[in-house]
């Protein structure tokens, strides 16, 4: 819950976002609100509308890596060298994984089409790499191994078909960010003058592919593992950062998971303490038109690792966790538990199915 002089600023914020953004118009009490009266929410039935619809894929890989293409198509990046791809909707899978990484872990993956994808390892020194298909996986080139000791790649973004990004923790001192522009193919690490010195303990949470995002000409990382957790802007495809600090829940264990953003206007953060994933205070955070990060008005029901704006939606966001997934019809100003199963990462088509996966094999489609 935000101070009042925090929820004063909130509403402001709020109201400019409403008007210029185009979220909807949300009952928001006002500065001299008590915190009891400030927890407003609506739409109460309306989680009643969500819910996930299992899939069988035949393993119990732990599925970190999502990428959704479209209601048909979807991939999976998994551990013990695992990579899946369906193109009938998650009926049946087809084996694509790499050749020669049965022990990577493979928790971020990209994908364009049925054909074309990039999977990112994550792993200290060279179990950290990147391969590229565009066959549909039945062959994968290496496009980057690492060789650094400090590095360990987290999440991986991308701008458009062409130009992304990768994230690792600090190599002396500092996030370490690596470039594309040739779709994947080929890796080079930015240099780090316009990088902010990393706090110590600092790094990025490989949990769910959602730690680096994208929106427009702009890029943003979360963070934690320190005595604050962070938000770094990069508005130049990654030469420059900007970090601030969000009010989500900090710790050697704690920060921020994940972040989503329906345009750079209106952007969303989750993350908490995994180790105690039932904890709930804390665990998301709002910022409009580059606003800072406030708390919600009432957040999600525990830690949460994924997040994702819903497409042809106004403002429907859900997030995913340990402990369940919730949604929010406003921004991510209230948040409503609508399942209690276990999933790592939520991923979305412009098409508007989404998609969610996990531990144990579980990914899901999202029915409403």
């Amino acid at each position: 819950m935000t101070s009042h002089r925090g929820l004063a600023r909130f509403v402001r914020v709020a109201a400019v976002c409403t008007a210029v953004a185009g979220l909807p118009a949300v009952v928001i009490p006002s500065a001299n609100a008590t915190a009891r009266s400030a927890r407003i929410t609506p739409h109460p039935s309306a989680s009643q509308q969500f819910s996930w619809k299992l899939l069988d894929t035949g393993t119990q890989t732990h599925f970190r890596g999502l990428a959704v293409v479209s209601r048909k198509v979807a991939w999976l990046g998994g551990y013990n060298g695992v990579v899946l791809r369906t193109v009938d909707g998650g009926r049946s899978w087809i084996n694509a994984s790499p050749a020669g990484a049965p022990g990577l872990q493979f928790r971020d993956i990209a994908a364009f089409s049925a054909t074309r994808a990039v999977a990112m390892a994550a792993g200290t020194g060279t179990d950290s790499r990147l391969y590229v298909t565009d066959d549909g996986g039945r062959a994968w080139s290496l496009a980057y191994e690492n060789t650094n000791p400090q590095a360990f790649f987290d999440c991986m973004a991308f701008f458009s078909p062409r130009h992304g990004l990768v994230l690792s923790d600090p190599v002396n001192g500092k996030f370490r960010i690596l470039s594309t522009h040739d779709g994947g193919r080929s890796w080079t690490v930015l240099p780090n003058a316009g990088m902010p010195a990393a706090l110590p303990g600092e790094a990025g949470f490989a949990a769910s592919g959602e730690c680096l995002t994208t929106a427009g000409h702009e890029a943003w990382f979360g963070s934690g593992g320190s005595t604050a957790a962070r938000v770094f802007t990069s508005r130049d495809g990654g030469y420059t950062w900007r970090a601030v600090t969000t009010p989500i829940v900090s710790g050697p264990t704690a920060g921020v998971f994940a972040l989503a953003f329906r345009t750079p206007a209106a952007g969303v953060a989750v993350g908490g303490d995994f180790t105690a994933p039932t904890a709930a205070t804390d665990v998301a955070a709002v910022s409009f038109l580059g606003g800072p990060w406030l708390s919600p008005l009432s957040g999600p029901a525990g830690y949460r690792s994924g997040v994702v704006w819903v497409p042809h939606t106004l403002a429907t966001v859900i997030a995913v966790g340990l402990t369940g997934s919730d949604v929010s019809y406003d921004g991510g100003l209230h948040w409503h538990t609508f399942d209690t199963g276990q999933f790592d990462t939520v991923s979305c088509a412009h098409d508007g199915s989404c998609w969610a996966s996990g531990d144990l094999g579980r990914v899901a489609i999202l029915r409403r």
